[in-house]
């Protein structure tokens, strides 16, 4: 279920209490979550365009979201879909953490159509 499509922005976002991880291009992808009825949206900015199964380390390895134990099961489905294999628990909550955006902050963001 790998692919080699990139993404600069990544996060999670619970849709009838499913919480999975979602990718976009841009952060005004959460405006587009939010119409369709999303909640507990997290994204962030990566360093660098990434595959989904670069992604998924990623956020493992940076401990995305780790106190949410939804977001880390979303994360550890999302490494297995793609044969990725993640080390240990998550670590450094703090870093992706300071990440993210707010709500607010993505409500100021700038709608691309």
């Amino acid at each position: 279920m790998s692919t080699e499509k990139k993404f600069a922005v990544a996060g999670v976002s619970t849709l009838s209490g499913k919480t999975k991880v979602r990718f976009a291009n841009d952060a005004a992808r959460v405006k587009i979550l939010i119409k369709h009825g999303h909640s507990d949206i997290e994204l962030i900015d990566l360093p660098r365009e990434m595959t989904k199964g670069e992604i998924a380390k990623h956020m493992h390895d940076t401990g995305f979201c780790a106190h949410r134990a939804d977001v880390v099961e979303a994360i550890a489905d999302l490494a297995k879909k793609n044969k990725v294999k993640l080390a240990g628990p998550a670590t450094s909550p703090a870093v992706a953490e300071s990440k993210a955006m707010t709500k607010d902050e993505v409500m100021a963001t700038p709608a691309v159509m």
